[in-house]
């Protein structure tokens, strides 16, 4: 299988995002930058997808910086350096045979130049299209588990607790 990484333009997330930009709104620019990070770090590691956000250093100058946060790689441009620009650079040199880079962002003339590099690209919709259904799957799969692990605690066994509730469904019909 093939190595998937996301190449996230993140100033273009929170300008798309309502709840991000709402923060951004308020000047709580860093603010918005975390919980981005945040929802993009619990998406990355239940899909099993390396993620890479890509912030302009105009918007933060004299920055230019790379780390890692959430388990995610962060990186501020140069201070000449646009995000687009580093993400045309990175999603050439990152395509291979055995990576496949998807390009998170809804400026247009973007996802055509990295989609001319052969890397797929995603809308700033739908990641978080993607993002509230993944987050849907972890909520469903810890109600199951917490489901499953309350049965497995119960003093009732499995047959006195289809028992029980069958005579609820018999009683609620009556």
């Amino acid at each position: 299988m093939k190595r998937q990484i996301l190449l996230v333009d993140g100033y273009n997330m929170i300008g798309a995002w309502q709840e991000l930009t709402l923060l951004k709104n308020q000047e709580k620019l860093a603010d918005a930058r975390d919980l981005l990070l945040f929802k993009l770090s619990n998406y990355a590691k239940y899909e099993g997808i390396e993620v890479i956000v890509v912030f302009d250093a105009q918007l933060v100058p004299g920055i230019q910086q790379e780390y890692r946060k959430y388990q995610l790689t962060v990186i501020f441009t140069k201070t000449d350096e646009t995000a687009d620009s580093y993400i045309e650079r990175a999603a050439g040199e990152l395509m291979s045979r055995l990576t496949q880079v998807t390009v998170a962002t809804s400026d247009l003339a973007e996802q055509w130049l990295v989609f001319s590099k052969g890397a797929l690209r995603k809308s700033a919709n739908e990641l978080l299209q993607d993002i509230q259904l993944t987050r849907k799957k972890i909520e469903q799969e810890t109600n199951s588990f917490r489901l499953a692990n309350a049965h497995r605690n119960s003093a009732w066994d499995l047959d006195q607790l289809n028992d029980l509730q069958q005579l609820l469904k018999d009683l609620s019909d009556s």
